[in-house]
This record gives C-alpha cells, sequence and structure tokens, in this order.
C-alpha cells in the first residue's frame, strides 16, 4: 500500500472518513485491534506479569496480548500466557468483553486456570507470580482494564461483564 496514493476522505456510501486510493478507489478500513487474556486463578491466588517491555514496563498485568490472524480467541489467550508467563492454561469461561475506544481496542478476558503445574517469565515480562486478592500491587497495574477484569473476577456474577459505566467507552488514561 503506497501511502501517498491514499487520503482521508468520506466514501460515496459511507459515513465517516477512511483512507481512500485516489487511483482505484480502494479503502483501507482502520479497525480496532482485538486483544486476548486471561485472570488465571490458581487455589484463591491470581497470576500477574510484571511488564519487561513499553508501554508501562515495569507495571503489573494480566497475561494478554494482541490476537494473530488465524487463531480462535481462546486459542490466543493459551498462546499469550505461554509466551508471557510460561504457563498452560485451562480456560474456563469468557469472563469480560471491554471496548478500549480511545486506543482502538476490544479486549475479550477469560478466566482461567492452570493445565498444568509450574509458570516462569516469558520475553515480555520480568517477573511471573501469583497473588491473593490482599497481595495484588494495586498502586503497580499497568492498564485500567487488568483492575476492571480482577475486580469481575472477584465479583463472580454469572454472565460477561463490560465497561464500568462511568467509563463506558473506555476513554480515560492512566
Amino acid at each position: 500500500m503506497d501511502a501517498a496514493r491514499f487520503t482521508r476522505r468520506v466514501p460515496e456510501g459511507e459515513d465517516r472518513e477512511r483512507l481512500v486510493c485516489g487511483e482505484c478507489g480502494f479503502i483501507a478500513y482502520e479497525n480496532p485491534k482485538v486483544v486476548v487474556g486471561s485472570v488465571v486463578s490458581e487455589e484463591g491466588r491470581i497470576l500477574l506479569c510484571r511488564r519487561a517491555i513499553e508501554p508501562r514496563k515495569g507495571f503489573w498485568t494480566l497475561p494478554a496480548g494482541y490476537l494473530e490472524l488465524g487463531e480462535t480467541v481462546e486459542e490466543g489467550a493459551r498462546r499469550e500466557a505461554w509466551e508471557e508467563a510460561c504457563a498452560r492454561l485451562s480456560l474456563d469461561s469468557v469472563l469480560a468483553v471491554y471496548s478500549i475506544a480511545r486506543i482502538g481496542q476490544v479486549q475479550v478476558i477469560f478466566r482461567a486456570s492452570l493445565a498444568e503445574p509450574g509458570f516462569a517469565a516469558g520475553p515480555e515480562s520480568q517477573e511471573v507470580a501469583l497473588f491473593t486478592w490482599e497481595e495484588i500491587p494495586w498502586d503497580s497495574i499497568a492498564f485500567p482494564s487488568v483492575r476492571w477484569a480482577l475486580h469481575a473476577w472477584r465479583r463472580n456474577l454469572p454472565g460477561v461483564e463490560t465497561n464500568p459505566s462511568e467509563d463506558s467507552r473506555g476513554m480515560a488514561g492512566l
């Protein structure tokens, strides 16, 4: 895609600006990225990863990341747990789906447990640890959606949770 041929305009039949090729009319749609991850609980403790990469290097997060083409959300969540925490997961159910409009993300977060014993820091994590609820390093949580997911897990309500009402579009920053 030659960026020089593309301009931003509202194509016929559309309701918003898109990148449109000035030569052939091809529309290059820009869509949200899908993030998949898990709240992994083991004997009442939660698995968290201390980020070794930006953004928010050094802060704690869930094992999560971008879904790859050709993966199901379940496969992606399992892969991310392996990459970040060298952990094999057993997925239970979808815990939450969050819309983070300010950065163009949709996050699908699962309830999960370890499918086999053991975990260790992967290349994107400085360290990985299990925390009781009281031990979670709340002042060092990387992203608002991690906090939302942890609280959703704690509430243990039936169904799938979504953004909290005070941030229904995921517009609040850190």
